[in-house]
């Protein structure tokens, strides 16, 4: 009787711990898993819906990054990043305000006027309302958070 009792003791334990574990692995693949990101930039918040490709999934375990974001060219504001990612550039021939894109393997692009381009880039994402983005991003550098909602 001892010995019965005993073993569903242990057998109780063990489902807890194994039910526990798996909860928390759960949490964290939906953390990864979602597509929207939260960009903040001074006290404007915007959202972005990010693509589901091997970039992203890189780019999510990057997550959250703050990014102190260079000027480039009137149109983009762009950093480097820590490590290369994986890409599949190609000319998107126009880009829009709002488009999240990587240039080589590890230069994020934030582009906040809409341009026509001979350059090839990775697609990340894209910001769902892109309206205010230019005057949230200012002239020069800015540091930009990213991180997923």
């Amino acid at each position: 009787m001892k010995s019965s009792f005993l073993t569903l003791i242990l057998i109780i334990f063990q489902l807890s711990y194994f039910t526990s574990g798996e909860y928390v692995s759960n949490q964290d693949d939906s953390r990864i898993e979602t597509n929207q990101m939260k960009i903040t930039i001074g006290s404007t918040i915007f959202t972005a819906t990010l693509l589901d490709n091997e970039t992203v999934t890189a780019f999510k375990e990057m997550l959250p990054i703050t990014l102190d974001m260079n000027e480039l060219n009137g149109n983009e504001k762009y950093a480097r990043l820590s490590s290369n990612l994986p890409t599949n550039a190609q000319n998107p021939g126009t880009i829009h305000a709002g488009d999240l894109m990587l240039w080589g393997s590890n230069t994020f692009v934030l582009f906040y006027e809409t341009l026509s381009t001979s350059y090839n880039y990775t697609r990340i994402g894209r910001i769902e309302n892109s309206s205010g983005l230019a005057d949230a991003v200012g002239l020069g550098s800015v540091a930009v958070t990213f991180e997923l909602e």
